[in-house]
């Protein structure tokens, strides 16, 4: 059998060469006094733990930067850096670590001040070994027990997951349940929901299990399309149709034929447009713009809107002969606030996922971050909460997402006192809030945060310059 890696001394540092081989949970221990290092290596000994020592409080951040230890050992009072320094430093690094600090001058405010700092517990010198050995057992436990969790988590995610979407809330059990008996019967079905609630997955989940899931899924975003050129994008065009038409195009109905078209945001399609995607929807032909000939598809189209198509019809900006046509089935998806059961599961999910993309080592996230995405509304859904976590998986050098790694509108001094009543705002005015905040923190980058709050430009201008109350999220 290979022999253990040796252990090696460099200056005051006592490590193994090889920290591949290094065992599930790591202690360090810090302290300028030998003997306690001493002390600390014999009364800890056991197999699933590995200890590390230095007497060199830098060479320790050192190790705690590179190695991630799950549980620091820290004295209190030693040269160049105190406990109280080096214990908030290695929160910085990782949240996750369990700090127990120990030292021979204890009083009640420095302890109450190590507490707040991120402390895990605080022991006197000289240390008794059965205390010790109690307090490490504990925090072995519950390192254990977090490990196990994570893994847990993500096993609930893989049965949670539902042609690519994540939910075990009532409300999205029963969206599952909807998708299975619309899928292998609908000709037209129209999806309704807010802005980043996951419209365009569900439609791609009722496409996977239809009679024509072999066949193409093509998406039509009406709200980016410029109204002059929809018609030649949904039914193309032959050459000469019109300035710039130098060849003959095949629109997007083509593409989808023996297949499913999804029309995303229907509501912002230009009435003029209307009467000839309701031929194409009902007959199931059209004319290519320029010719007279009739062309045939075998077209499923499914349809998706975070408007209120009622009310649009009463206005007079959609046609009730095209909404009825397309509402034979309709789905309407809950928001995230609606199902804030979901959310551990989508934080795993989204964590996991820019985890990887970042090639970073995160695992999971600390519980006050967690606590603070939880009493955010997410006006912005589902994909609001994956740019979130998108840009502190991007910010934080943990393994574990706290809250300084959050966007600043979860800072806790932006927190509100939980025992005080929450500011009664419209949801306009939030939306209008956070529209603007995006917009800062992209520098002014009005098409980025468009992107982000998926909106078009015209709608994030008009949202931008809305008065307090009048601005409507209407994307």
């Amino acid at each position: 059998m290979p022999a253990e890696p040796a252990t090696i001394w460099k200056g005051q540092v006592n490590y193994h060469d090889e920290v591949v081989n290094r065992r599930a949970i790591t202690l360090l221990a810090i302290d300028d006094d030998p003997e306690s290092l001493a002390l600390v290596r014999a009364a800890l000994k056991r197999d699933d733990l590995e200890i590390l020592t230095t007497e060199d409080p830098e060479a320790g951040l050192d190790l705690v930067r590179r190695l991630r230890p799950q549980i620091v050992l820290l004295d209190l009072i030693m040269p160049k850096l105190s406990g109280l320094e080096m214990l908030e430093s290695i929160i910085g690094i990782d949240p996750a670590t369990e700090v127990i600090l120990i030292t021979a001058h204890y009083s009640s405010e420095t302890a109450v001040e190590a507490m707040q700092k991120g402390a895990s517990d605080y022991l006197d010198k000289p240390l008794q070994i059965g205390k010790l050995r109690e307090r490490i057992d504990r925090l072995i436990a519950d390192v254990q027990h977090r490990n196990r969790a994570d893994e847990l988590s993500e096993e609930m995610v893989k049965a949670c997951r539902f042609e690519g979407i994540i939910g075990r809330s009532p409300l999205m059990l029963d969206v599952f349940a909807r998708i299975r008996r619309i899928a292998p019967h609908f000709r037209t079905a129209l999806i309704t929901g807010d802005t980043g609630t996951g419209k365009e997955l569900v439609a791609r989940a009722i496409h996977s299990l239809s009679p024509v899931a072999g066949g193409p899924f093509v998406v039509a975003n009406c709200a980016a399309i410029p109204e002059n050129l929809l018609e030649s994008e949904l039914f193309g065009h032959v050459r000469g149709a019109f300035t710039g038409a130098v060849q003959d195009k095949v629109g997007l109905f083509e593409h989808a034929n023996n297949g499913t078209l999804f029309l995303d945001e229907i509501g912002e399609m230009p009435l003029a447009a209307q009467p000839k995607l309701l031929r194409a929807v009902q007959n199931q032909e059209f004319q290519r713009v320029g010719s007279l000939a009739i062309r045939k598809v075998n077209v499923r189209i499914l349809a998706a809107t975070n408007r209120d198509l009622r009310t649009s019809m009463k206005d007079g900006d959609f046609r009730e002969d095209l909404f009825f046509r397309l509402s034979m089935v309709q789905m309407k998806l809950p928001s995230l606030e609606e199902r804030k059961d979901d959310l551990p599961l989508l934080l795993h999910h989204f964590i996991q996922h820019f985890a990887q993309t970042y090639n970073k080592p995160i695992v999971g996230i600390s519980r006050r971050a967690e606590a603070a995405l939880l009493r955010y509304r997410w006006p912005g859904n589902i994909r609001e909460l994956e740019n979130v976590i998108g840009y502190a998986c991007m910010m934080t050098d943990s393994t574990k997402l706290d809250v300084q790694d959050l966007p600043d509108l979860f800072g806790s001094a932006s927190q509100p006192d939980a025992s005080a009543p929450a500011p009664l705002v419209s949801l306009d005015e939030i939306q209008r809030i956070h529209a603007r905040r995006v917009v800062d923190q992209l520098g002014g980058d009005k098409t980025r945060a468009a992107e982000i709050l998926g909106v078009s430009r015209a709608t994030l201008y008009r949202l931008l310059s809305a008065k307090v109350g009048t601005a409507h999220l209407t994307e």
